[in-house]
C-alpha cells in the first residue's frame, strides 16, 4: 500500500545566519588544510557534525585546548568565555572566531553591566555553551536560571539586570520579567533574544496549521529546537519530534496526509530533504 503523502518543507526553517557563517568558515579551512579543530560541537545537530567530521573536523573539549600548541581552532556560533582567548594566546593557537554577532553583542552588554557592578540574572539553560560564555563575562558571578521556580528560595538583590540566552522564548522571557516585577524586584530587563529565532515562532504558527501532521527535525541537544518544537505542538498537536529520517514511524500517518516538515536553526536543509524523500517513499 502506498500512503501517497503530500510533503512540504517550511521555507523559513534551516540554519540561521550564525550557523551558516560558522560552517562556511569551517568548510573553507577544511578544503585548504584537510583538518580543523573545533571547540565543542560546531552545531547542536549530530547528523551535521558527522558530515563535517568526515571532511576532517576534529571536535575537542576545553581541557584539550590546554594541550594544543600552534594549531587553528574554530570558535562556534555560541561564543566563548574570556578564559578560552587567554589559553589560545598562551599556547600560540590561532582562533577562527565564528561567534555569532548577536551573541558577541550580548557578551559585550553583559560585560559592561558587570563592570558597572550591577547584579545580573541570566535566563538560560544550565551548562549550555552560549550561557557558559555569557557567565564568563561576569567572572561567573551572574546567576543563571532556566525556570522561575529555581529562584523561589534564592535571596535575590532588590535591584538587578535581567538578560536572556539568545535562543530562548520571547514570550517566556517577558512572563519572567513581569513575575519578578510583581514579586517586588526592581528589574532592568534586556531583551537579547535573536530576532531570527523569535520570528521563526510566528512563521511556524502560520505554517503548521496547514497540515494534518508535522515532522519537527532537530538535534536533541538544541535549546532552540525545544522552544520551536513546543510552538509547533501548541498550534498542531499532531507534531512529531525526530532527529533523523530513521526515526519516522509509518504508523503515525494516514493515507493522503498533508505533512509539513520544519526544524531548528541548527537543522540542515539536506537533512529535512532526506526526511521528505523518506516520507514520499512510504
Amino acid at each position: 500500500m502506498s500512503y501517497n503523502l503530500q510533503v512540504t518543507i517550511d521555507g523559513n526553517s534551516g540554519f540561521c545566519f550564525g550557523v551558516v557563517y560558522a560552517i562556511d568558515m569551517a568548510e573553507e579551512i577544511l578544503r585548504e588544510d584537510g583538518y580543523l579543530y573545533c571547540l565543542g560541537d560546531i552545531v547542536h545537530n549530530d547528523e551535521e557534525v558527522e558530515r563535517l567530521k568526515a571532511k576532517g573536523l576534529k571536535i575537542i573539549a576545553h581541557e584539550d585546548l590546554e594541550n594544543l600548541q600552534g594549531e587553528k581552532v574554530l570558535i562556534r556560533a555560541h561564543g566563548e568565555a574570556p578564559d578560552t582567548y587567554r589559553t589560545a594566546l598562551k599556547n600560540n593557537i590561532t582562533l577562527i572566531d565564528a561567534s555569532c554577532p548577536v551573541v558577541l553583542k550580548l557578551q559585550n552588554r553583559i560585560k559592561t553591566t558587570h563592570e558597572e557592578k550591577e547584579p545580573i540574572l541570566i535566563f538560560g539553560k544550565h551548562g549550555h555553551a552560549e550561557v557558559i560564555g555569557l557567565q564568563g563575562q561576569t567572572n561567573n558571578e551572574a546567576l543563571v536560571f532556566q525556570d522561575l521556580s529555581e529562584l523561589d528560595h534564592v535571596d535575590l538583590p532588590p535591584k538587578f539586570t535581567l538578560y536572556s540566552q539568545t535562543t530562548k522564548s520571547t514570550e517566556k522571557f517577558y512572563q519572567i520579567k513581569e513575575e519578578l516585577i510583581n514579586r517586588g524586584y526592581d528589574v532592568k530587563a534586556n531583551d537579547t533574544i535573536c530576532r531570527q529565532v523569535s520570528n521563526r515562532n510566528e512563521d511556524l504558527e502560520s505554517f503548521v496549521t496547514n497540515f494534518d501532521k508535522i515532522i519537527f527535525v532537530s538535534g536533541k541537544k538544541s535549546s532552540n529546537g525545544k522552544v520551536l518544537y513546543e510552538v509547533c505542538l501548541k498550534y498542531n498537536p499532531n507534531t512529531y519530534f525526530i532527529s533523523q529520517a530513521e526515526d519516522l514511524d509509518i504508523d503515525n500517518f494516514s493515507q493522503g496526509d498533508k505533512v509539513g516538515i520544519c526544524g531548528a536553526t541548527s537543522t540542515p536543509m539536506w537533512l529535512m530533504e532526506k526526511v521528505k524523500s523518506t516520507l514520499e517513499s512510504f
